[in-house]
């Protein structure tokens, strides 16, 4: 699409840039395509080619929502990219129908996001990391924004945007105790499980640390690679996540209204209560799954899996050698320390949403403070008139459904309206109902 610097040229102006190309600027791409307004668009992956949490696409792991909460569906069931005719192109829709599952693998899920993506690869460029989001001033004003990205090798590009959709996911979460030993091989989260999952396998011994569902399916994996592992965490027990239809009402798009209406204080509420259907819990097959497991070895008289509830990491020694990663726990109900020795550890720690941050900082004076509006455009002064809009990291001010795939259609049709109208300070959100700023 002519997007790039030469020596002579400088970039043509893009209508929309996308910050990433997982699904929610995937979802966005299709929205745009499907009746939304004739914008010249673009956007920029980091990754070498499409793929979704590609180091947690474990054999049997399954997906925690319905097929038809896919990218499309939800807004326009007649899609051709719905799930259902992805099934139907490849020959196996009758085949699924049979399994009697609204819930397919994850495996099958992203090879369903790969499908549809490779329908926009000519509006993709992967391998490209915005390493850096500058306005361009003119006479005081905003009215271009210009991104630089870097690509294999090195090579820097050059990008201009009247408009820039952020979409970049979440990074690990890292316990400050681990922080200085991820450049050792031994230890590694679980965004990395797979492809250091054959070293582990060699290991020995294996602490997997959290009790989350993400644990519960390595801990099952490892189990079945043979290796011995150990399950520790603070909390007292693995709990069930809850997804009982009133309580998955939450994710429903027409709870984000309810949830961006509401004050600071009552959304935060909001958040605490229904943190079980998200954060740091597994689904109760699972549970079952892994209790079934720890309960047969009692029968076979084994001391193979350990499971340390109640217990934290006080500190971390790598040696050399087998065995060579030494974790001081903490029990804390009797306050007992042991050392205990592992070949490998495996972080289950879950994710930050808070790359986008290092992105906005040259922005700032022209953010007005007061967060994301309700159309996902960020509040900017009356010098700016470029959108910045945000996907996946509105959690405060949208919902818990913010960072799952439940809402995408709704929220790339909301937005491919946002792109659609001109800029206007009206609908910018009173600082009273700001529950994050930048």
């Amino acid at each position: 699409m002519g997007t790039t610097v030469s020596l002579n040229e400088p970039p043509r102006t893009l209508d929309v840039l996308g910050v990433g190309f997982g699904p929610s600027n995937l979802a966005l791409a299709i929205a745009l395509a499907e009746g939304g307004p004739t914008l010249s668009c673009r956007f920029l992956e980091r990754q070498d080619s499409f793929v979704w949490h590609g180091n947690m696409l474990l054999d049997g792991s399954r997906m925690q929502i319905s097929f038809v909460k896919d990218l499309v569906s939800m807004r326009d069931p007649t899609s051709p990219y719905s799930f259902l005719n992805y099934l139907h192109v490849h020959g196996r829709l009758q085949d699924f129908i049979n399994l009697r599952t609204f819930f397919p693998t994850r495996r099958e899920f992203n090879d369903y996001l790969a499908w549809v993506a490779g329908h926009f690869a000519d509006r993709c460029d992967y391998g490209e990391e915005v390493v850096a989001l500058e306005p361009e001033v003119q006479d005081g004003r905003v009215l271009r924004l210009r991104a630089r990205s870097r690509g294999r090798g090195g090579r820097e590009r050059t990008w201009l945007a009247r408009n820039v959709v952020i979409g970049v996911g979440a990074s690990p979460r890292i316990p400050e105790i681990f922080t200085g030993t991820l450049g050792d091989a031994r230890v590694i989260h679980s965004s990395s499980y797979l492809a250091s999952a054959e070293t582990l396998a060699r290991a020995g011994r294996v602490a997997v640390v959290g009790f989350g569902q993400s644990a519960a399916e390595i801990f099952l994996d490892l189990h079945a690679r043979g290796v011995a592992v150990d399950l520790i965490a603070r909390a007292p027990a693995m709990r069930p996540a809850d997804s009982s239809p009133f309580v998955n009402q939450i994710f429903d798009p027409a709870y984000t209204d309810y949830h961006y209406g509401r004050r600071v204080e009552e959304r935060e509420r909001i958040l605490r209560e229904f943190q079980n259907t998200n954060y740091a819990v597994v689904d109760p097959d699972l549970i079952e799954t892994v209790y079934g497991v720890l309960y047969q070895q009692k029968v076979d008289r084994l001391d193979r899996h350990r499971l340390l509830p109640r217990h934290e990491v006080r500190e971390v020694r790598l040696t050399s050698g087998p065995d060579g990663v030494l974790l001081d726990l903490a029990s804390l109900d009797e306050g007992e320390r042991r050392i205990r020795r592992y070949g490998g550890v495996v972080l289950a720690t879950g994710y930050r949403r808070q790359q986008h941050h290092r992105l906005l900082e040259p922005l700032t004076p022209w953010l007005t403070g007061e967060g994301v509006r309700r159309d996902y455009r960020l509040a900017t002064t009356d010098a700016c008139t470029t959108g910045i809009f945000l996907q996946g990291c509105n959690e405060p001010t949208h919902g818990l459904s913010d960072t799952l795939l439940s809402v995408l259609p709704i929220r790339a049709r909301e937005i491919t309206a946002a792109l659609a109208a001109p800029h206007s300070g009206a609908g910018v959100p009173e600082r009273r109902n700001a529950a994050h700023a930048f």
